[in-house]
């Protein structure tokens, strides 16, 4: 054991700053620290978000409801800076009263509907627009067992690995270890999965997918935490082709650059008004000079 081992205190107190990349994005207790209106746009359906991987789920369900012709679907994706607190104003609040991203307003209803939590929000949609998810039980129930294991398994591979792998102000070798052997774990899981399957809930491509690809179909393709190479995510080959082949659908490929801040200014849409945003307001085309 380290001379320097940590020993807890007898009551934990907090104390910023705690270092680390996303330091600022948490804190111990709820509510709002500052009044902030929300802006409303002219579409049916109000996202706030930022291009996380809980963020993309959302957009590229919304594309997706839209490529099938659902007008109803158009919406305007309004970006949450979780780094500068936007997520903890009062107006962000009163839409997920737990301060994380993403969150939607229903405005076809009235009064305005409120849904948040990523995995909620694509089952509101799926069964609002009556696509994505399976009528017949044994298909429904398959694609929701699949949709909840993401939404279960995804804060080991976030808050767990990620963060002491890549945010973590320094590097310590036992939870690197302990989350990787979780992240390696999980995607042996969906190996064998899509080995039998060619989604998640079957046949059919489904909310299922479009939770888990943002996640482990990104790490699969060596996209999330530049952990690739570290988890030889080259082994899980039913993976990788489930990974590409929804990564080839345009509708992700649309919904991935919304509410998106880092990579390539082409491939960032900070906010989405309208579908001809794509041609003429990514960020390499707002930046001076280019």
């Amino acid at each position: 054991m380290s001379d320097h081992a940590y020993v807890p205190p007898r009551v934990w107190k907090w104390e910023q700053p705690s270092g680390g990349k996303f330091a600022s994005i948490n804190r111990p207790i709820a509510g709002p620290t500052h009044d902030t209106a929300l802006p409303v746009g002219k579409h049916p359906l109000q996202l706030y978000s930022m291009g996380t991987p809980n963020g993309v789920k959302i957009t590229v369900m919304l594309e997706e409801l839209l490529a099938l012709g659902h007008a109803g679907a158009e919406y305007d994706a309004w970006l949450i800076r979780i780094g500068d607190g936007d997520q903890f104003g009062s107006g962000f609040v009163a839409v997920n009263p737990n301060s994380k991203i993403p969150a939607l307003m229903d405005h076809t209803v009235d009064p305005p509907r409120r849904v948040f939590e990523s995995g909620s929000i694509l089952l509101y949609l799926a069964e609002k627009f009556g696509e994505f998810l399976p009528d017949a039980p044994a298909e429904r129930t398959q694609t929701l067992s699949w949709l909840f294991w993401q939404m279960g398994s995804a804060p080991y591979l976030g808050g767990g690995f990620g963060h002491f792998y890549a945010y973590a102000p320094e590097k310590f070798e036992y939870p690197i270890n302990r989350f990787a052997m979780e992240a390696k774990r999980q995607l042996d899981v969906l190996d064998r999965r899509l080995a039998e399957s060619r989604y998640l809930g079957g046949d059919a491509y489904s909310i299922a997918d479009i939770a888990t690809w943002p996640w482990y179909g990104q790490l699969a393709l060596g996209r999330l935490y530049d952990a690739g190479e570290f988890l030889q995510v080259q082994e899980y080959r039913h993976l990788r082709r489930w990974a590409e082949e929804i990564d080839a659908r345009p509708a992700v490929r649309r919904g991935r650059m919304v509410n998106r801040t880092f990579g390539e200014p082409s491939e960032q849409l900070h906010e989405r008004h309208d579908a001809g945003d794509f041609a003429t307001r990514t960020q390499d085309r707002l930046e001076p000079g280019s």
